[in-house]
């Protein structure tokens, strides 16, 4: 590898760790002690086969403070456990349990458990709040979410949640999400910008205005979607609004995967969608991301100066992110470029199994059958 080369990936590692600084630096945060809500606020809870997360869901959901109007809607998205009856047990008349029909072709189930939930609000003035049900949010959440939609006039907004990660699979790739858009999207443009390229969302907690929703299409308009919170995010830009992710470390915490084979297949059913169905631009992107920081540190490992500055500034950048997102900084960062590695290896793993048709989730399949073996629309779950 030529010093030539390893300085001018090093210097884009650099730029990268400035880049995700700036973004830390100007990321929208809630008030410490936000105003009281005075919309209805209706929370859509998605739930497929969630016995074991809907109670603690909603416990934390029923504890929001400041929110004088909320109801809550929890979709049984087909589950075969005990998820409808873990419902039922909660007697506090603002849960409603509201059960779904099968996704008709074209539809993934869960945009269309999010538009059956959101069917049942009628109020135009209302706010519309999407929670997975391992999300668990904190008192102010709900009223933290309002205030900074409110105050900078904004459509929509995705608090992110602090990820919570057990095991080194979970702590090397689960930080990677919210230091890929702080390290390449330019926040406070794509805040102001219309482009529905410019846009970063995260679906475990989502917020937005019913008007904003309806103009948009709400989650009819991104019905065959597997990353239905970008999707609609988008959705709303081109309908005229605006929405950004913002700082969600103190209002909600989530364990997305419980270990590598739920990682691995969760992962695997999106990244191919993250990059627009794509197969090449993701492998392409891979390419670009193994260059930048991993290409460095293997060179600062050979004894390169510049490969160890790039090296550095990944590390750099990974553990601004992290504080700000409250995932762990220490050692987590040094081990930046075995995460990217194994991101690789999940999206090769995607693209695959998008081309041949194996893509799962939850029962259901997320990819079409290839071409032969294609007889008839398969339902399809995000």
């Amino acid at each position: 590898m030529s010093g030539r080369l390893v300085r001018a990936l090093a210097g884009l590692s650099v730029a990268g760790a400035v880049h995700a600084a700036l973004n830390v630096a100007l990321l929208r945060r809630p008030p410490a002690d936000p105003p009281a809500v005075r919309r209805p606020v209706t929370v859509v809870v998605p739930a497929r086969d969630e016995e074991e997360q809907i109670g603690g869901c909603l416990a934390a959901l029923l504890d929001q403070r400041r929110v004088s109007d909320l109801r809550v809607v929890v979709v049984d998205d087909g589950s075969t456990d005990g998820t409808a009856a873990a419902v039922r047990a909660v007697t506090d008349p603002r849960v409603r349990l509201v059960r779904a029909d099968p996704p008709p072709a074209g539809w993934l189930g869960k945009p269309h458990a999010c538009v059956t939930g959101a069917a049942t609000v009628q109020d135009d003035d209302a706010l519309l709040v999407f929670v997975d049900a391992d999300v668990r949010l904190f008192p102010d959440a709900i009223a933290g979410a309002v205030a900074v939609l409110e105050r900078h006039d904004l459509d929509l907004v995705s608090p992110w949640p602090r990820p919570v990660a057990h095991g080194a699979a979970e702590r090397l790739v689960q930080p990677l999400a919210p230091w890929l858009w702080a390290t390449t999207l330019p926040l406070r443009v794509a805040e102001r910008s219309r482009r529905p390229s410019l846009a970063a969302a995260n679906g475990q907690f989502l917020m937005v205005g019913r008007r904003a929703y309806e103009r948009a299409g709400g989650h009819a308009a991104v019905r065959g979607e597997v990353l239905e919170d970008i999707a609609l995010l988008r959705a709303v830009k081109r309908a005229g609004g605006r929405g950004v992710p913002i700082d969600g470390s103190r209002l909600a915490v989530c364990r997305m995967y419980d270990g590598w084979p739920a990682l691995r297949d969760g992962y695997a059913k999106s990244l191919w969608a993250a990059v627009g169905g794509r197969p090449w631009a993701g492998l392409a992107g891979a390419a670009v991301l193994t260059a930048v920081w991993v290409l460095p540190p293997l060179a600062a490992l050979r004894g390169s100066r510049a490969g160890l500055v790039g090296w550095l500034s990944g590390a750099a950048g990974r553990a601004v992110v992290a504080a700000a997102t409250g995932s762990r900084v220490w050692p987590d960062v040094l081990a930046h470029p075995v995460s990217i590695l194994l991101l690789d290896v999940l999206m090769v793993r995607s693209v695959v199994g998008h081309r041949r048709g194996t893509l799962t989730w939850r029962d259901r399949p997320v990819s079409a059958p290839p071409r032969s073996s294609r007889r008839a629309p398969a339902r399809m779950d995000g």
